[in-house]
């Protein structure tokens, strides 16, 4: 489901132009460029293995602490799609798509966008402006985060289960919140734990389709080698947990196959 939160930015010279002229004269129009469909598909891998949710609750994976792990439920934030343009001009999104693999929903994300070629980008979560709306479908779904560890929402809820060191099946629940000190009182310490993800130049040109990979297993093996039998459970409130998941994210997302 995409949902518009409040406008809380302006959006650039560019996007400003293209609506004020849709009331002028028709000779004006001809300057416009013209509208194309720009749609968003969210995929996931490990290390290039295809995953979608037929191939959950299977202990299938192993991960670079080489431990045996399935996967039970991923869903994530993706928010604030920006567009610049080679003028350092952008149009960016206003809004999120909660991407929920387990029931196939948020899985593509569509939007219209002058015909151009960008550089475009998104940010993984909520900025700490946007966590500090009240958004119901994030609600109803439970989604937001205890009031007493930092409040706001998850930027990703990821569980499943792994084979622990006396070789029994334990859950773990690998979830991605902004970072709180250990009194839950400082929603800002050590450090912001969304992120940007830069895609690189698009061209947009008529009905543009970006493949936005998420390759699972980076979450578990760059910078920090994550040993699920250390870090499995009450994740939330561990800073130092949420630092590794941010230091990791930076190398899931990476861009796919572009078609027009």
């Amino acid at each position: 489901m995409t949902t518009a939160i409040p406008m809380k930015k302006i959006l650039t010279l560019t996007l400003i132009i293209l609506l004020s002229f849709t009331s002028c004269s028709e000779d004006n129009d001809d300057n416009l460029s013209p509208q194309s469909i720009a749609t968003f598909n969210f995929t996931h891998n490990w290390d290039g293995t295809l995953i979608t949710n037929a191939n959950f609750n299977s202990i299938e994976y192993t991960n670079a602490k080489g431990n045996l792990l399935s996967i039970e439920r991923l869903r994530y934030i993706i928010s604030d799609i920006t567009f610049t343009s080679s003028t350092n001009e952008s149009i960016v999104l206003d809004n999120y798509n909660l991407v929920d693999v387990t029931n196939n929903s948020g899985l593509s994300y569509t939007t219209e966008i002058p015909t151009g070629s960008y550089n475009v980008s998104f940010t993984f979560g909520l900025d700490n402006e946007d966590n500090t709306e009240n958004y119901l479908d994030l609600n109803s779904a439970s989604f937001n985060v205890p009031d007493m560890i930092g409040g706001g929402y998850h930027y990703m809820q990821f569980d499943g289960k792994f084979i622990n060191t006396s070789n029994e099946e334990q859950g773990f629940n690998y979830h991605a919140i902004r970072a709180v000190d250990n009194a839950g009182t400082n929603p800002t310490f050590p450090q912001d734990t969304f992120f940007s993800v830069d895609l690189g130049t698009i061209t947009i040109s008529a009905n543009t389709e970006i493949e936005v990979q998420m390759n699972i297993a980076e979450w578990f093996k760059n910078p920090n080698l994550w040993d699920l039998n250390v870090f499995n459970q009450m994740l939330m409130p561990n800073s130092t947990a949420q630092i590794m998941m941010f230091d990791n994210g930076q190398s899931v997302f990476s861009l796919g196959t572009v078609s027009q």
